[in-house]
């Protein structure tokens, strides 16, 4: 209670550092949560890519589709190469064409064989409602929704929805992943052969088949054998393809997650000097003010370590003050902006409990530091001098 009485001898010093404080770690929490939900979709990402290789057209363009169209011969290639387990062919396209880009990527209709990985596959979904696509699913109108993609859509099991002019039915909505499959509706490959056909020019219908359609391969290596070298086999063996490893996948998405990171590193700095000095000036300013105080405490016995911790104590209140007036109204920021992307399935922030005590930890750290200085010239003022100043 002190420390506030204190405090509150100077209210409008004392706000504007807080303000300044409350600034910084207002920034910090609100770009940290966006970092923190990058860091988790790129963490399910490697996990979803780890163990397997991604084939697709070398000429990396797209038409209406989103991706490139490939011959299913492809797949029939790389399934005969020796060092090749399981070979997924499917087709990959934006779930809706007319949708513009936004934040993130864009939701993806997905089609496949279900069970074509033969077991092999590491990353496992799991059907909240309803069930997962099965092999007996091919050649009938029927779609598994993830999470985020559902909610946006406001599907449910059973109901009847309409993909790209077809109607499909819903069988199944994924548990949340954090990562691609939440932002995917999933169904068999012959309904997506037939979209991505009725996408193509006419002169690309009129050369290939609907059946004979792909737009991506995910192969499974055997046991032991060197992703990245069967991804250089099937560059040489397989005409006009191109490969990602799950490796490549975190080296291209590592600089962007690095460069984001690095600009929250930024706000900490600018946090750190603003709130710093505005630390520095409040508590040299108080010590000004109070220096007969300061003269009398020591004349009467008290140690400078003392002096040096009421003061260092005051300034680290002023730095907690402002950390958690900027955590909540940080926090009021991610909620709300969550809330208004909820509905389109755009979720942009994830504050978690470590982001929040790290802000609070800092601000009230930043405090304790920036208050170290004044506290020292403080405690090394002689007491007669002190008493002696006007």
């Amino acid at each position: 209670m002190r420390l506030l009485r204190q405090l509150a001898r100077r209210k409008l010093r004392t706000t504007l550092t807080i303000l300044g404080i409350t600034i910084g770690i207002w920034a910090l929490v609100v770009f940290s949560s966006m970092a923190n939900k990058i860091n988790s979709l790129v963490a399910g990402g490697s996990q979803y890519f780890a163990g397997k290789i991604l084939v697709t057209d070398a000429t990396n363009f797209a038409i209406g589709a989103g991706i490139a169209p490939m011959n299913i011969e492809a797949a029939d290639q790389i399934r005969e190469l020796d060092a090749v387990a399981a070979v997924d062919a499917q087709i990959q396209m934006q779930y809706d064409p007319e949708a513009s880009a936004g934040f993130g990527a864009p939701d993806f209709l997905l089609g496949s064989i279900a069970g074509s990985d033969e077991g092999l596959e590491k990353f496992v979904l799991t059907a909240v409602q309803g069930r997962l696509l099965t092999p007996a699913d091919e050649g009938s109108n029927v779609v598994v929704y993830g999470s985020d993609l559902a909610r946006k859509e406001n599907a449910a099991i059973d109901d009847t929805v309409e993909i790209r002019g077809e109607s499909f039915t819903v069988v199944g909505i994924l548990e949340p992943t954090l990562t691609a499959p939440d932002t995917t509706a999933m169904i068999p490959l012959q309904a997506a052969q037939q979209l991505m056909a009725a996408s193509l020019p006419r002169s690309i219908q009129d050369a290939i088949s609907s059946d004979e359609l792909i737009s991506q391969v995910v192969v499974y290596p055997e046991p032991g054998v060197n992703d990245a070298e069967l991804a250089g086999q099937i560059e040489r063996e397989v005409d006009n393809v191109q490969t990602l490893t799950g490796a490549e996948f975190d080296e291209q998405v590592g600089s962007f997650t690095g460069v984001f990171n690095a600009i929250i590193i930024g706000v900490a700095v600018i946090s750190l000097v603003v709130g710093g000095l505005s630390v520095i000036n409040t508590m040299a300013m108080s010590v000004a003010e109070r220096t007969r105080e300061i003269g009398i405490k020591r004349a009467i016995g008290g140690s400078r370590r003392r002096i040096v911790r009421e003061l260092v104590t005051e300034a680290a209140v002023i730095g907690f003050i402002g950390g958690v007036i900027g955590l909540v109204l940080g926090a009021i920021v991610v909620v709300f902006a969550n809330e208004a992307g909820r509905s389109s399935g755009t979720i942009l922030f994830e504050l978690t409990p470590g982001t929040a005590i790290f802000a609070v930890a800092f601000s009230t750290i930043l405090g304790m530091l920036a208050g170290v200085i004044p506290a020292w010239n403080a405690a090394r003022m002689d007491p007669v001098e002190a008493l002696r100043y006007e």
